[in-house]
């Protein structure tokens, strides 16, 4: 795998609100025709290990600058990445906000990436996770593979993707039949080009119960469209349901982990995250009463205690 870092990329600071001193690059991941160039951001901070942050579905590097001030704040480096399709990584389709890939392994390939340059950049050992919704199904695959992890923490990992119940047969069938029929770069269903920060009011929306961060996050795709993803394609879906069904049927991995989960949840399915971690022999779920989705984008109190839980599961294994 090639690193470009001759080639810094662009940070939008001004939206971000995340600490000084990143260190943002080109990275080139997957070869030959495949290869695609994905961003990725580094705060060599604090001495207690590097957290290796994943973000979720739709999602870029400046979504989690406060994020970061919370962790360095609590004595941590701190890597991110744009995933490909998303934020100013490529995107493959002529239709930019449509979220795609044809297989989730694809994935694999910008973590290996992400972890070549936190070697590069020696930054500090141990390492850990802090994975968010789809980058918590890539982080739970990524576990499983032995990457060096230390410790992960979950916030509302997509390891079963919830859609009404009528959607799962007909989510199933255009799934089995999207490639002969040459849908697999068509919207799956329900969805769109529309970006839902800026879709929706915050009244009734399903990120989060904290108007301030609503309008933190919403600022960002305003302000910047270049960040904004609308919804994913037929092909995408596919590819992460056959994922989430294959990590399903595996254990779990032996690393200490906790998993943030709100009781509002709505975006991703939630009995597969009970059951994930039912059986998670050194894991721990954490509800969080009447939290959204994005818990580390929930009020103060809230954000803190998450910060805090992951921070001492990290600070325990060293």
């Amino acid at each position: 795998m090639k690193l470009d870092t001759a080639l810094p990329a662009p940070f939008h600071a001004g939206v971000a609100d995340a600490p000084p001193g990143a260190v943002v690059v080109w990275a080139s991941a997957g070869s030959g025709a495949g290869a695609v160039r994905i961003r990725l951001a580094s705060w060599k901070a604090g001495d207690k290990g590097t957290v290796l942050l994943l973000p979720g579905r739709t999602e870029c590097i400046e979504k989690y600058g406060r994020a970061v001030g919370d962790l360095v704040r609590r004595g941590y480096s701190v890597i991110s990445i744009d995933w490909r399709g998303q934020g100013l990584a490529d995107r493959v389709l002529p239709d930019r906000m449509m979220g795609h890939v044809g297989d989730f392994d694809e994935y694999q390939q910008d973590l290996d990436v992400m972890l070549a340059e936190a070697e590069r950049l020696d930054l500090p050992q141990p390492w850990y996770m802090l994975a968010h919704s789809m980058g918590g199904c890539i982080g739970l695959r990524g576990l499983m593979r032995g990457l060096p992890i230390k410790a992960a923490a979950f916030s509302a990992p997509m390891w079963g993707i919830a859609m009404a119940a009528w959607l799962r047969p007909v989510a199933a069938m255009v799934s089995a039949i999207a490639a002969p029929l040459g849908l697999v770069t068509r919207y799956a269903p329900s969805t769109s080009a529309e970006t839902y920060l800026l879709q929706v009011p915050f009244e009734g929306n399903v990120l989060t119960s904290d108007r301030e961060m609503w309008d933190y996050m919403r600022r960002q795709v305003s302000e910047v469209p270049d960040l904004a993803l609308g919804g994913p394609s037929i092909g995408w879906l596919k590819a992460g349901l056959q994922e989430c069904a294959a990590l399903s049927a595996l254990p779990a991995p032996k690393i200490p982990a906790i998993c943030g989960l709100g009781t509002a949840e709505k975006v991703v399915d939630v009995p597969p995250v009970h059951l994930r971690m039912a059986g998670w022999s050194n894991g721990q779920l954490d509800l969080y009463p009447g939290a959204e989705h994005e818990i580390m984008m929930e009020g103060p109190a809230t954000r803190a205690r998450f910060f805090d839980r992951a921070a001492a599961l990290f600070a325990a294994n060293r």
